[in-house]
């Protein structure tokens, strides 16, 4: 797997490809000294997460032959200052999803994802504790940390 990062202006607008040739633009946002011309790396970071667990979930409610009508996922992370950098140290995810879908099937697809499969979210394991909920047809399942 490979990325190539290219400037694209003379500020801190970038654009990064990967090895399939999908681009996604970085930049600072503007009150930082940036253009705000695309998402920061630490926004990356919670999308890859988002992505990452929802590629897992969907997978396995799948194969339980379970019937998701709309799949809606929010991640936040709060940071915390540590000398110079300011890495994530709490996550928590909201998962939204409507359909003929079985809660119990629903909460253990998330505790698959987040505590075995996906591997974002146990790269920032050492560091972030992340925590999840899960509702199905808008009523919370079941609360998890790990």
């Amino acid at each position: 797997m490979k990325v190539t990062l290219n400037r694209v202006n003379d500020n801190f607008h970038f654009q990064v490809k990967n090895d399939r040739g999908y681009v996604v633009d970085l930049d600072k946002r503007a009150i930082q000294g940036g253009d705000d011309l695309g998402a920061s790396p630490m926004e990356l970071l919670l999308m890859g997460v988002a992505g990452c667990s929802g590629i897992d979930i969907i997978g396995i409610l799948n194969k339980q032959r379970q019937t998701i009508e709309t799949f809606i996922m929010e991640v936040d992370g709060a940071r915390e200052k540590i000398g110079d950098a300011s890495p994530f140290k709490q996550i928590a995810v909201d998962l939204y999803i409507t359909g003929e879908v079985n809660p119990a099937k629903a909460l253990k697809a998330a505790d698959l994802s987040f505590e075995k499969y996906c591997s974002v979210s146990k790269t920032l394991e050492p560091t972030a504790q992340i925590t999840y909920k899960v509702y199905v047809n808008g009523e919370l399942a079941e609360v998890h940390s790990k």
